[in-house]
């Protein structure tokens, strides 16, 4: 957390818009990035720049969420483990270096690299090689068929890097992508700037500059929106709804997302490597009751799996266990559960607090002994991929929007010790997810995806809290702003209209 004068000093930067012809924008985060290298970096608020700085072969269209090509002018598969991409052609780095397909070689090669344990070499984990057939031809062999493979090549942490700066520099602190805009200055714990691209190979944008402020307390940066020193802000926790809803001048769009926030437990520790203690823990919380208080940022529904990710299936809403206080009660004194104490590890932004306060004191009433341990994004994340927590409230915006992407990442148990954060180990469960990844036939791997869905939901490794809605609240004056299902946005189309 920043001291008041920090805020005050973000405050009274120049993130308002002065001029009338201004093409700048801001916008706040509660949380600095992690950093801004794609290839080593596994979290949403460094996406939101990366999705700025860098460019993919692929990208979802934020209103249907197809998959579209981007860097890639075309594609086909030779069979069902050979994949070739043809690159659009001309296409240069920020520094100069073209983008080819020996640089497209080199980031999957970076990505896959063991030493370099990329946080999301899950996206290519059956990539097997990659070869460079001529300048602009890529071709990607898979030890098996891949059916997500075009939905990983959409995801940010599949952005293309230039292999000229990743080898002479850090790019997780001086990144160099294709996009649209260009890396400016990093003030860390205060602020991230980007400059306009000229020579992006899509047209260049209108904005000149793009501003990411971070600000630990969200009440501030509600007010920086009203006063115009941010232009918008996404992601909106419950409790600021009401507030943004009366404010002049701005708007405020909920709709359905592919995100879920959820509790986890480190199934590798008592008391969450007991299936029972799970179950108790399911039942004694009262998600209605939670849902009700998130002023439309999320709906509830028992699936691990959303409405809005492929693989869901309505009959997977009756999955897992629904609130019953007396049933929850008699699997805690039958085990002893009252006797361990339980803490729950809160990173100290969005829903989570709410979220944790809530659950707390419904598993103190259900018998249980619950303290809070709350910290920064950063530590929190590294300490729950350390394994170092005994139950923690975690959000997966599944950027991927694919069943089999949010299952093998982080409940497989090829990624214990990265983004398997409940060190989750299950033969049985990771078969199921192993095939719904290796068959390109999109109604079988349906089938599969529910399948693995009412297994890892009735074990109840995640008991999901609420599916995220996306929200986002901007200033009258920003045109052309569309955050996706994916929770994922490109200013590249955005103007300022005063």
């Amino acid at each position: 957390m920043t001291d008041d004068s920090n805020v005050e000093s973000q405050q009274s930067g120049d993130a308002s818009n002065d001029s009338p012809d201004s093409q700048e924008i801001a916008f706040a985060s509660s949380s600095d990035a992690v950093g801004l290298s794609p290839i080593d970096t596994n979290d949403s608020v460094s996406s939101y720049m990366i999705d700025q700085i860098y460019d993919t072969l692929f990208v979802h269209n934020p209103e249907t969420m197809e998959i579209e090509p981007h860097l890639a002018e075309s594609y086909e598969t030779i069979d069902d483990t050979t994949w070739v991409f043809e690159l659009k052609e001309g296409i240069e780095f920020h520094d100069g270096t073209p983008l080819n397909a020996e640089a497209v070689k080199y980031t999957f090669d970076q990505l896959m690299d063991e030493e370099r344990a990329a946080p999301r070499a899950s996206l290519i984990e059956p990539v097997e090689s990659v070869e460079v057939e001529d300048e602009y031809t890529v071709v990607i062999n898979t030890d098996e068929p891949y059916g997500p493979l075009l939905a990983a090549l959409a995801h940010a942490n599949a952005s293309i890097v230039s292999p000229e700066a990743d080898q002479s520099g850090d790019i997780m602190t001086e990144p160099v992508g294709s996009g649209p805009f260009e890396f400016e200055s990093w003030t860390s714990g205060d602020n991230i700037v980007l400059t306009k691209n000229e020579n992006y190979f899509d047209g260049a944008p209108e904005l000149d500059q793009v501003t990411m402020y971070v600000i630990p307390e969200y009440a501030s940066a509600v007010g920086m929106l009203e006063t115009g020193q941010v232009q918008f802000l996404i992601n909106i926790p419950s409790e600021h709804v009401t507030r943004i809803e009366g404010m002049d001048d701005v708007e405020l769009e909920i709709s359905p997302g592919t995100g879920i926030e959820y509790l986890t437990f480190n199934t590798e520790v008592e008391p969450g490597n007991d299936p029972e203690f799970r179950k108790a823990v399911s039942h004694a919380i009262d998600r209605d009751t939670y849902v009700e208080q998130l002023n439309g940022a999320g709906i509830k529904n028992n699936s691990i799996l959303g409405p809005e990710v492929f693989g869901y299936d309505e009959s997977a809403q009756e999955f897992g266990y629904d609130y019953d206080l007396e049933e929850a009660q008699r699997i805690i004194e039958e085990n002893n559960f009252d006797e361990t104490p339980l803490t729950l590890l809160v990173a100290n932004e969005g829903n989570f607090v709410l979220m944790s306060e809530i659950v707390q004191a419904q598993l103190m009433e259900a018998g249980l002994d619950v303290s809070i341990e709350m910290m920064e994004w950063g530590a929190f994340l590294e300490q729950t991929t350390n394994g170092d927590y005994e139950a923690a409230f975690i959000s997966w915006s599944n950027s991927t929007a694919d069943g089999s992407e949010l299952f093998y990442p982080n409940l497989h148990s090829d990624n214990i010790g990265s983004s398997n954060r409940p060190r989750y180990d299950n033969e049985e469960f990771d078969s199921i997810v192993e095939e719904s990844r290796t068959t390109i036939d999109q109604e079988e791997r349906l089938d599969l995806l529910h399948e693995a869905n009412e297994f890892a939901t009735n074990d109840a490794v995640w008991i999901p809290m609420h599916h995220a809605n996306v929200s986002v609240a901007y200033h009258e004056s920003v045109n052309g702003l569309e955050v996706a299902p994916n929770d994922t946005f490109s200013l590249h189309e955005v103007s300022i209209e005063e």
